[in-house]
Formats: C-alpha cells, sequence, structure tokens
C-alpha cells in the first residue's frame, strides 16, 4: 500500500505527539504521572499542573477517590477537561476543576468542596458507565458560591 503525502504527516505528527509525551513523562517521573495518549494525558497535564500551581503532593496515579494532598493537609481530586463537562464517580473532599483550551492555556473552573457538587447527583440513578457529569458552565455557576476559605490557596 503506497503511503500519502497526508499519511506521512500524519505519521510525522504522532511521532512528535509521542516525543512530547516522553518529554512530559522525564520532567514529571517525581509525579508518577503516565501522559499516554487517550483521556489520561488530559488528566495527567491537569494534575501536575495543580500540583506546581497548588502545591499538591500527588498520590500514586489512579488512587481512588483524591489525587493528592494540598499543603495545608485537604485531600484534593482534580479533573482536567477540553470539553464542556467533566465526570465524577465519587464525592471527594475538595475539587478542583480546570479547563485546557485549544491554545494550551488552563483555566481554574471550579476550586471548593466536593459536596455541592456531588449533591448535583443525589436522588439520580448511577450511570451505567459509574460516571456521573456536570456541565463547565454548572461548576462555573457553584464556584462562584464557594467562599475564599474554603478553596485550596495556589502557590504565591
Amino acid at each position: 500500500m503506497e503511503e500519502t503525502a497526508r499519511s506521512k504527516k500524519l505519521a510525522e505528527t504522532i511521532r512528535r505527539l509521542y516525543g512530547i509525551v516522553g518529554e512530559l513523562e522525564r520532567d514529571y517521573r517525581d509525579q508518577h504521572r503516565h501522559f499516554t495518549l487517550d483521556g489520561h494525558l488530559i488528566g495527567s497535564i491537569g494534575e501536575v499542573y495543580a500540583a506546581e500551581r497548588y502545591g499538591i503532593d500527588l498520590f500514586i496515579s489512579s488512587t481512588p477517590r483524591h489525587d493528592g494532598t494540598a499543603p495545608d493537609g485537604r485531600l484534593v481530586q482534580v479533573k482536567a477537561t477540553q470539553r464542556s463537562s467533566v465526570a465524577l464517580n465519587e464525592n471527594p473532599d475538595y475539587l478542583i476543576v480546570l479547563k485546557i483550551d485549544g491554545d494550551g492555556e488552563i483555566n481554574e473552573v471550579y476550586n471548593g468542596p466536593g459536596q455541592p457538587v456531588w449533591s448535583l447527583f443525589e436522588g439520580r440513578a448511577r450511570p451505567k458507565n459509574g460516571q456521573y457529569q456536570v456541565s463547565i458552565t454548572k461548576l462555573k455557576a457553584l464556584n462562584e458560591e464557594v467562599d475564599e476559605k474554603d478553596r485550596v490557596p495556589t502557590l504565591a
């Protein structure tokens, strides 16, 4: 089968992505994150960003319920997305939701206790995949109601 110019370019782009993944894994080896080219890539990027921005000490990847501990001892779940919603399957003590846009900008959508978000699902049957979806729009609205003392502070 003959390779077209377009398929050659695609192969080269994929090679560059794998190179970037390797670079991320080397740069964040101490954070125990894998940057696989699937949904985990965005999640791991969000987690290491949160570790740097908020000083979160990350747990081993795939630890249930929480991704790490904030400097003040709060247990925190970090969610990152490029989409219009995020999925939750457990009620975290504290939740930070980040939105990554096409330019690579990372914006905080929600930073506060997990309970106000989790309460949105009360009385609803758990979806077949076990994950409740909450929209970025709803999270932004909830974020406006979070008292400053209930936020995970950013590092100075």
